[in-house]
């Protein structure tokens, strides 16, 4: 249990996709305006990273590997990812039409979500077992909805502020982003 506390911890917190591994940041500073939309593609992100993960550990590790065609995994992976982000756009078009628009085209790019891919591979290359996967893919996921709430939380307030022009938008963002990433980077002096 302690094992899997430290898997969702590291992932989240420690090597955070977002702040340490660079992977994601499209949606990072695409969603982070408004922090319903930031939440509502984190949940989204957290259903696909899931859902993906377990699915790709299967194929991966009770397909792939003893049939000799591991090689062919970036390939499964990406079809697994692509199915499951169908899934999950459908249901938030027939549920909530107000959320779909506001998350636009954001949503159908999670299936180029480096981060999406990038858990399915450290899942696969770690050697984890099926439970501790899922907490790595929990982990994950939660560690980037927490980092677009954070930014989403940030440039609701700069929207307020009194900031120069030049660094309107986008150029602010990315001075907020390298401070949450140094401030994310202290949670892996603690271990």
């Amino acid at each position: 249990m302690n094992n899997l506390f430290s898997i969702f911890i590291g992932m989240a917190l420690i090597n955070n996709f977002i702040l340490t591994r660079f992977l994601g940041l499209c949606p990072f500073f695409g969603v982070s305006k408004k922090l319903s939309s930031a939440v509502s593609m984190g949940v989204a992100v957290i259903l696909v990273m899931a859902g993906a993960s377990a699915i790709t550990w299967v194929l991966f590790f009770k397909v792939l590997v003893p049939f000799g065609v591991d090689y062919m995994s970036t390939v499964i992976f990406i079809l697994v990812i692509a199915s499951l982000v169908q899934i999950v756009e459908i249901s938030i078009r027939r549920t909530n039409i107000t959320l779909y628009n506001a998350l636009g085209i954001y949503l159908p790019l999670i299936t180029t979500n480096c981060a999406v891919l990038g858990v399915t591979f450290i899942n696969a290359r770690s050697d984890f077992t099926f439970v501790e996967t899922m907490a790595s893919a929990f982990g994950a996921g939660v560690g980037f909805t927490l980092v677009l709430a954070i930014m989403s939380g940030i440039r609701e307030r700069l929207e307020l502020a009194d900031i120069p022009e030049s660094f309107e938008g986008v150029p602010v963002a990315f001075l907020v982003a390298m401070m949450l990433g140094m401030a994310f980077l202290a949670f892996g002096g603690m271990v």
